[in-house]
């Protein structure tokens, strides 16, 4: 072997080594690059660098971020994938060789790998061109079909074009923004692009409307136009639903348009067994395949297939180029292709195929979920939906006879379903996306993520589990969505917030019953009482979610609830909120008449005070004020003076005589150590707020929750209500002097 061949796969290997390990830098590197200036863009550095230095600095910046996340998710990188980037490096190197050698190397490894891709998917006498952007090779052979039309375009240019305006028709199940690139690149106006309904009537909903489609170009040569081009789907990137492509290729041989397919289905080409539908591409003028997700490859080019017999037109369109170099772009896909051999490619697809049949068979067997499957004996892709409705068919159908308001929710509810699946099942690849009849789904694709991801029948088992536990929550959700909303109707502090694009109960705002503040006073007390609110509902032991809502919600100062399980008090929940919005909203009046009932308080204290001070020298004589003589008095007639006080009870802002707190202290002690603690109902250990009594595993107390809450939130209210600061103020006692001006510096202390 040539050794710098060699050396060039055994520094890919240690690289991908280092990056795969997973080893980051010590504590100390880490402290010592907080303090450096290597994470931001400077100057180069004079002294160059070793390639572990330079690979280490490539790791950092992939999983510098990773323990903020909180987790770490890339591609499944094979020893197939090692194989597709040694081509990124071998094209450089081969790039370097002498003209003539270059060129030969780079013709075998295009027809090589234009030959095997071509019997692979059965497309005979077909030419390859390979493109790093999915869309590129629809652009050239559009390109291409306008040279075939326009014969002097190569030298008129788009002046020919004005007297005769081309065509493009698109499906409207294709990827969007699909015709509006092709227009740009092109030069083409945005009214050159017609966009095909699909069916309405009848067959599938993702499916072009063919008689439709006739209708539209017979009306275009009728107005001088010219059909040029028409895009068909073998699986529509939503639904993975395939138009009929039998009838399309007669409508393009009849009105001399240029056939072009593409989408995921079109992998199945390679299996032994593939439907008609699928099987009638290969018949096709043009079709566009991705290797590269399909069979787990990194980095691979997108390929597009095409027949033309004039190899001058394909030069001018771009398809075909002179230039060696350009045909490297192949050299991955090339080494990939051979790595893993023809079983090796058709165990990969064929795989994939089986992960969706295995989730078509389980999804039959769940309630409340409806698929939109093609051809449910053999599709690729499986796109499902949570439905309340039992009355439509298991397969198919939209949401139309919902009212607008409730596929709304349902769409939500759907929303969250997938987000939740895609979480708890990673390796699953599902996702979401958003239909225009069946409204918002979860789709399931492995012929586009099963390689990337190293899907197995386990994964898929664990989808369907995960997905069984979801669906009660579900319909509870959706169906104590409206008691909620009578409950919350029930409340005068409540206003019910009305978001159908809520995933969960709904969502509330508790109103603050003060109506003699401004409007700026009144927005700031309600916003700070539902923050508030909102703190302490989280704080509560429950399965309940609490959030301030979506991101872009056009309400503010508001509180949802998430979603709801089957032994929810939705009474209770709504009672508690009440209960601690009420709670919170008087305490904050408290506080906000603290100051002026302090200020009196301590007026009425110096009052007080003054008084007696005056009844102490009424009732001692003027001859015990006197530092000597009252000394003498006091010791031969001791006078026997009570002790006089005053508290302050913040609540009430009044001082009270401390008589009573003295002549009940003692009793209260006394029956404190006579009687039993106050007994308070507690939870068993598991047993969450808001449920049922025996409506779930968790009630299994006699004790309503209600009761436990109540309780609870009691004992929390007491403590602004009857926690009262006691100012005591006590009068000196017989043996005791108070000097003249001591009057005036017992207020300041008081103070």
């Amino acid at each position: 072997m040539d050794p710098t061949l060699a050396e060039m796969g055994n520094h890919l290997s240690d690289a991908m080594k280092i990056l795969e390990s997973g080893k980051l830098e010590s504590e100390q590197g880490k402290e010592r690059r907080k303090l450096s200036w290597k994470d931001f863009p400077g100057p180069l550095q004079g002294d160059g660098q070793d390639v572990v230095s330079i690979l280490q600095l490539v790791q950092n910046l992939m999983h510098g971020d990773d323990e903020k996340q909180g987790h770490r998710r890339m591609q499944y990188v094979g020893e197939q994938g090692h194989m597709a980037l040694l081509g990124h490096s071998l094209a450089a190197y081969i790039s370097v060789l002498e003209r003539e050698r270059l060129r030969k190397l780079t013709t075998r490894i295009l027809s090589d790998t234009t030959l095997w891709l071509c019997r692979l998917f059965r497309y005979e006498n077909g030419s390859a061109y390979y493109h790093e952007d999915d869309r590129e090779g629809l652009v050239k052979v559009c390109r291409l079909a306008i040279n075939t039309h326009y014969e002097d375009y190569a030298t008129e240019g788009f002046t020919l074009l004005s007297s005769k305006h081309p065509v493009i028709y698109q499906s409207a199940a294709c990827r969007p923004g699909l015709g509006q690139h092709l227009c740009s690149q092109l030069g083409l106006p945005l009214s050159s692009l017609c966009i095909v309904p699909c069916n309405t009537m009848f067959g599938s909903l993702h499916r072009m409307d063919v008689a439709l489609l006739d209708k539209l170009i017979r009306d275009d040569r009728e107005s001088g136009k010219l059909p040029l081009l028409l895009i068909a789907n073998a699986g529509t990137p939503g639904a993975g639903h395939t138009d009929k492509f039998s009838r399309l290729k007669e409508l393009c041989v009849q009105y001399n348009m240029w056939l072009h397919v593409e989408g995921v289905n079109l992998a199945t080409l390679v299996l032994g067994q593939v439907s008609s539908t699928v099987t009638a591409a290969t018949k096709c003028d043009s079709m566009t395949l991705t290797p590269g997700p399909w069979l787990g490859l990194p980095a691979v080019p997108a390929v597009t297939l095409y027949r033309h017999e004039d190899p001058a037109l394909s030069l001018a369109a771009g398809l075909t180029s002179s230039q060696p170099v350009e045909k490297l772009r192949a050299l991955p896909l090339w080494l990939s292709l051979q790595y893993l051999g023809h079983d090796g490619i058709l165990q990969r697809i064929k795989h994939a195929s089986q992960l969706s049949q295995q989730l078509l068979e389980n999804l039959k067997t769940l309630a409340s979920i409806k698929t939109s499957v093609e051809d449910e004996l053999n599709s690729p892709v499986v796109v499902f939906r949570f439905s309340q409705d039992n009355s439509t068919p298991s397969s198919g159908g939209s949401v139309e006879g919902y009212l607008e308001g409730e596929r709304d929710i349902l769409d939500a509810l759907n929303r969250w379903l997938g987000e939740q699946l895609a979480q708890q099942v990673p390796l699953s690849g599902v996702d979401v996306v958003e239909l225009e009849d069946e409204g918002t789904c979860v789709r399931f694709s492995p012929l586009m993520t099963a390689a990337a991801l190293g899907t197995q029948e386990n994964d898929v088992a664990a989808l369907v589990e995960k997905l069984g536990e979801m669906i009660p929550v579900l319909s509870c959700t959706l169906r104590f969505r409206q008691d909620f909303k009578d409950e919350v109707l029930q409340q005068a502090s409540l206003l019910y917030i009305e978001d159908q694009s809520w995933p969960g109960l709904g969502g509330v705002r508790y109103e603050a019953r003060t109506t003699d503040l401004d409007e700026d006073k009144r927005h700031h007390s309600v916003e700070k009482i539902n923050s508030d609110l909102l703190k302490k509902l989280m704080e509560l032991d429950t399965d309940l979610y609490f959030s301030d809502g979506p991101e872009f919600c056009e309400e503010k100062n508001c509180i949802f609830i998430g979603m709801a399980t089957e032994d929810l008090d939705v009474a209770e929940l709504v009672e508690t909120i009440v209960s601690i919005g009420r709670d919170i909203e008087e305490s904050g009046k408290l506080f906000e008449n603290m100051t002026e009932v302090v200020r009196r308080g301590i007026q009425e204290a110096e009052q007080q005070l003054q008084k007696a001070n005056e009844e102490k020298l009424m009732e001692e004589g003027v001859l015990r004020q006197i530092p000597l003589v009252g000394s003498v008095l006091n010791w031969f007639s001791p006078l026997q003076a009570s002790v006089k006080g005053k508290t302050f009870n913040l609540a009430e802002g009044c001082l009270d005589s401390t008589e009573p707190v003295y002549s009940i202290k003692a009793q209260m002690n006394k029956e404190a150590s006579l009687d039993s603690p106050k007994s308070v109902t507690k939870r068993f250990p598991g047993q969450k707020l808001f449920r049922r009594q025996g409506a779930g595993s968790d009630s299994v107390s006699d004790t309503s929750s209600v009761s436990q809450l109540e309780e609870s939130f009691r004992e929390t209210a007491e403590v602004p209500q009857e926690h009262h600061v006691h100012i005591v103020v006590e009068t000196a006692s017989s043996d005791q002097r108070v000097p003249e001006g001591q009057e005036t510096e017992s207020v300041d202390a008081l103070r």
